[in-house]
């Protein structure tokens, strides 16, 4: 008997810390992330920063909007900008700290090295709460370009995946 006592004691002290860790419906949250990559002299540089905006539909699903941003520096050359803006929505499955979620998005892709143009795809990812209001994240997106409805069909097979990590907060 004092053995059921103690793990039912222990699992009740457990349960705020693994209710705490899930959004609520209309909570927001923010994401910040980035990369970059130089070759071995340093003559051409990559940096990358990736940030959201989103809202909590539901405790699982999640629609927003991510804005990338990216520059880079080859050498003899001026810095050259891109960038993509997307709105997405994803759905997260569980309830603890740990939880993957699956998604897509649709926006556009402008720049300096890019020709303007629509893009869309799909994405998987996992957040993990470090703090009632704070994560980790990582993610993985398949985007392709089109430049129309027709377009889009018969260039989903040329599309590229994109990695990412970063950090979250809700509020």
């Amino acid at each position: 008997m004092n053995r059921i006592f103690k793990t039912t004691l222990m699992i009740a002290a457990m349960l705020p810390a693994i209710a705490g860790a899930a959004p609520m419906t209309g909570d927001k949250e923010i994401t910040l992330g980035g990369a970059g990559s130089s070759d071995k002299d340093f003559d051409d540089t990559i940096f990358s920063v990736q940030g959201s905006w989103g809202q909590y539909l539901s405790e699982s699903s999640l629609w927003g909007v991510r804005q990338t941003v990216n520059a880079r520096d080859t050498e003899g050359e001026s810095v050259k900008f891109d960038g993509s803006t997307r709105v997405f929505y994803d759905y997260h499955f569980g309830t603890g700290k740990a939880r993957p979620f699956i998604g897509a998005s649709i926006g556009g892709v402008y720049g300096d090295r890019v020709d303007e143009t629509f893009m869309a795809g799909p994405e998987i990812g996992f957040k993990y709460w470090v703090q009632d209001k704070t994560f980790i994240t990582a993610m993985a997106e398949y985007q392709f370009l089109f430049k129309s409805g027709s377009d889009a069909q018969d260039r989903y097979d040329d599309g590229v995946f994109l990695y990412s990590i970063g950090i979250g907060f809700n509020y």
